[in-house]
């Protein structure tokens, strides 16, 4: 198996990591040469790509892909990467056989707190939302004129080594809002990691929530975090009077609880399902204050370090 994840960042570098720890070629894009260690020591042959034009050596690099991880970001003109690919992905990796696109709970919208599971219908608030919902069905499109499985994991709100409440109290930026009834999930890089493999090594598609199991107010978090570090929590603070920017604002106006049930149906379990064993072993094993890339184990065989080139 050879994997391309675009946009090899936090999530992308745990997929692909993931990838290569289970003996498979995993290449990923990046838009800066500073990011080639981090991406080498996960385990990922790096490819320079800014989200226009493929560069030759990538396009002869999809050549040989047969799994792609569509990770970028879409945008007012739609996704960058079927733009770059144009009308037949096909033409470009004749050896595809499954993609995954990373998506977001947000395509929901706002249910008041209540349930929502993959068969929901998309209602989404905000315009990064909106713009998801539309690089969703763009992709199922692509995937059916190539006739290969779609794998759309809708995402809710990241974090893991390096990215975590631990890290907030210690920067001194932690704070407890409180928003009556308020809750949202959360997610582990790692879980999204193992999520993807699961479903790639299946030849699975359709729409999967990839979320924890105990949506939760995001004050809890805090001061389960502070618990464990043994310092003072923030004081709380009302949503209502808080300064906040527009976007950290616009995520207070969405409200429900993501199942993740389908997953766990096909067998997947969470090494993550909630917060309190999440932030535990962060705490327990010392890499809430650690980058992503040096919490992977070393590949130390060559038979199994992925080279796409």
């Amino acid at each position: 198996m050879r994997v391309m994840i675009f946009g090899a960042g936090y999530s992308g570098m745990a997929i692909g990591n993931a990838f290569a720890k289970a003996g498979h070629r995993a290449g990923g894009t990046t838009r800066t040469q500073t990011k080639f260690p981090p991406l080498e020591r996960a385990g990922i042959t790096p490819y320079i790509y800014g989200g226009a034009e493929l560069p030759h050596e990538l396009s002869s690099a999809l050549g040989e892909v047969t799994h792609l991880v569509q990770s970028i970001a879409p945008g007012p003109d739609g996704d960058p990467l079927l733009r770059a690919l144009g009308t037949d992905i096909g033409a470009r990796m004749p050896q595809l056989k499954w993609i995954s696109y990373l998506s977001t709970v947000g395509v929901y919208g706002d249910h008041g707190g209540g349930w929502v599971d993959e068969d929901t219908a998309c209602k989404p608030v905000s315009v990064r939302s909106v713009e998801r919902v539309t690089a969703e069905q763009a992709w199922q499109a692509a995937a059916n004129a190539r006739n290969v499985p779609l794998a759309v994991l809708r995402l809710s709100s990241i974090y893991g080594p390096g990215r975590n409440a631990f890290r907030n109290l210690d920067n001194g930026i932690a704070r407890r809002l409180v928003k009556k009834d308020q809750v949202f999930n959360r997610i582990r890089a790692e879980d999204i990691a193992a999520a993807t493999l699961f479903l790639c090594e299946r030849g699975l598609g359709g729409i999967f929530n990839v979320t924890d199991s105990e949506p939760c107010p995001p004050q809890d978090v805090v001061l389960e975090a502070a618990r464990l570090m043994g310092v003072a929590p923030p004081p709380e603070q009302s949503f209502e009077t808080a300064e906040l920017s527009a976007m950290a604002r616009s995520f207070y106006g969405e409200n429900k609880r993501v199942s993740n049930a389908r997953l766990r149906d096909l067998g997947f379990g969470f090494a993550y399902p909630d917060y309190r064993v999440s932030l535990a072993q962060l705490w327990r094993d010392g890499t809430w204050n650690h980058s992503l890339d040096t919490t992977f184990t070393p590949l130390t065989d060559a038979r199994t370090r992925p080279k796409i080139r």
